[in-house]
């Protein structure tokens, strides 16, 4: 399919692919709002984040339109879970360290926390938070620092916060100019890509 692109979309496409941050991961567990998902989609296209998880045992799946994600869907991998401890061990077998976001007072401060390392970071209900298997099960507890009244943020916006804060560490020490992926996986990802 390469061949049918023009040189500035298979410029694209390439670009993208290269940067995309494989050793990140979001993983999504019951949200309920599909604006919420789609806006998460969003951020984790536009952060390099290849693959989101979603762990749905107490939600239904989201229905996401392709116009509120802005078709980030199209971009971005999803996996689904329905149980808890099975997507976790999924996800260390494949080497990830897991990351459950929680204000707790044993939590981590995001901006001491690791984020160029192997991470999954797993993103509670709008209302009840990650799930205290969820919370058990994690490597460690994670929070986004908060000096206001109101000690919690849209799940979207603490999302994008998380994200790009992989984002600003990663850069620092060029993560995003040399792809995870050897040639054969780019060239093959590129070819899935073009015929998107």
């Amino acid at each position: 399919m390469k061949e049918f692109k023009t040189e500035e979309r298979l410029g694209k496409i390439t670009s993208v692919v290269r940067s995309r941050q494989f050793s990140l991961n979001v993983v999504l567990e019951n949200i309920h709002d599909p604006h919420n998902v789609s806006a998460i989609y969003r951020t984790c296209d536009a952060t390099g984040v290849p693959e989101v998880s979603l762990l749905y045992n107490s939600e239904e799946f989201p229905k996401i339109s392709k116009v509120s994600s802005a078709s980030a869907m199209k971009w971005v991998t999803s996996r689904r879970y329905t149980d808890t401890a099975e997507c976790f061990t999924t996800l260390r077998e494949r080497g990830y360290k897991i990351y459950a976001t929680a204000l707790t007072e044993n939590s981590t401060d995001l901006y001491n926390v690791d984020l160029t390392q192997k991470v999954a970071i797993v993103m509670g209900n709008e209302h009840r938070g990650v799930t205290e298997e969820a919370e058990k099960l994690a490597d460690e507890i994670i929070s986004i620092p908060m000096y206001g009244m109101i000690q919690s943020l849209n799940v979207s916006v603490a999302a994008a916060v998380i994200c790009y804060e992989a984002l600003r560490q990663r850069n620092l020490i060029g993560m995003y100019s040399k792809s995870e992926l050897n040639e054969q996986e780019l060239d093959n990802l590129i070819e899935e890509w073009c015929d998107k």
